[in-house]
């Protein structure tokens, strides 16, 4: 049902670099690239994260309420997310752990405050 999430910037090389490195860990790699933005995925037909300098020509800002979440295959990969996102500069929002009998999360935010979420279900 998703197509592509997005999020702004208003520093769009220092995104860039923090989503490079942060999405390789999923073997993301990028789809598109304009003056405004990039998009990495993980196949043509898989959903694609996107980071923009907001069309209108305004600064972005960070929606209260609003997050990505990412899928990793499983708690290592949440981990490794986590740990990567903070090593780059992120701030941490929620350690990884168990977030009820088969959620297995961990929250950050980007260099710009945007709010994600890696995630993987597990057997209860």
């Amino acid at each position: 049902m998703i197509g592509y999430t997005c999020v702004g910037t208003n520093d769009l090389d220092k995104a860039v670099a923090f989503y490079s490195d942060l999405l390789g860990v999923l073997g993301a790699k990028v789809f598109f690239k304009s003056d405004r933005g990039v998009g990495w995925g993980t196949a043509p037909d898989q959903p694609m994260f996107s980071v923009m300098k907001p069309f209108d020509g305004k600064s972005a800002s960070v929606g209260n309420g609003a997050m990505v979440a990412l899928s990793a295959a499983n708690p290592e990969q949440v981990q490794a997310l986590h740990a990567k996102a903070l090593a780059l500069g992120g701030q941490d929002e929620g350690q990884p752990g168990a977030r009820g009998s088969n959620f297995y999360g961990a929250y950050f935010r980007d260099l710009d405050g945007n709010k994600l979420a890696a995630f993987c279900m597990v057997k209860g």
